[in-house]
């Protein structure tokens, strides 16, 4: 079984190559994307609600289910991740298929209905990431695109050096963009998560000013993601998937 301190280091020595593909039929979507949400001690109970709030009432959000339908396969698929420190990663809301208000409505309500894993200790943004590259590359779907969505108001602050896991995202032709929450002893982060955490063609980094504009933030987050067609250089190859074990 694949745990996730494990799934980071291979994640930078073996995951770079071409792998083998298995024998199960994956489910075609526009997008698979991964939602990895704050949820380190800086987060209290009422912020906590107002983010997962913030998600449900995005994907059930008329505008979003608008930009669902003019994809090719009108489905995307989504997880919902939340981190804290190290080793506190995991998969809240496990993977599902969105194409028409009911689903996203559904997959909201699992979302507020999570129990929260009370794990602090700082931010292991590296370690999220590549928990949600994981998740990507072993779900049942097989999206056109593959997008990791981080929000957070703070840097990585444990494990491995976040620049070095980002890139060996990227080069699995995963997009990582990022929304920054504003944390006055932060003015640098929107920056911080240009630089360090987000890549790919055309990944982007957006703000929220308060976590109660934070629905709002994440609805015209959700709406670029969802229609954004930037295409990968011609020599970049997409690996097929491999499976293994999350825990």
């Amino acid at each position: 079984m694949l745990t996730v301190k494990s799934f980071i280091g291979i994640l930078l020595v073996s995951l770079l190559t071409v792998t083998n593909s298995y024998a199960q039929r994956l489910t075609p979507v526009d997008l698979e994307l991964a939602f990895v949400v704050d949820a380190s001690g800086s987060i209290d109970e009422e912020e906590m609600a107002l983010q997962r709030q913030g998600y449900a009432n995005a994907l059930a959000h008329p505008r979003v289910l608008n930009a669902i339908k003019s994809g090719f396969l009108q489905s995307i698929s989504v997880a919902y991740i939340e981190f804290a420190g190290f080793e506190c990663t995991r998969l809240t809301v496990g993977w599902g298929r969105i194409t028409d208000k009911k689903s996203a409505t559904a997959f909201g309500t699992r979302i507020l209905a999570a129990k929260r894993n009370l794990c602090f200790g700082g931010n292991a943004v590296s370690e999220a990431l590549a928990f949600a590259a994981a998740a990507i590359e072993n779900n049942s779907f097989e999206g056109t695109r593959r997008v990791i969505d981080i929000s957070g108001d703070g840097p990585n602050t444990m494990g491995e050096q976040v620049e070095i896991v980002r890139d060996a995202i990227v080069k699995k032709r995963i997009v990582i963009n990022a929304l920054a929450i504003k944390r006055e002893s932060m003015p640098d982060l929107p920056e911080y998560f240009r630089d360090s955490v987000t890549g790919g063609p055309g990944s982007f980094v957006m703000r929220a000013q308060d976590r109660k504009s934070f629905s709002e933030a994440i609805q015209r987050k959700l709406i670029r993601e969802i229609a954004d067609r930037t295409p990968w250089p011609e020599k970049s190859k997409r690996p097929q998937k491999q499976r293994a074990a999350l825990r």
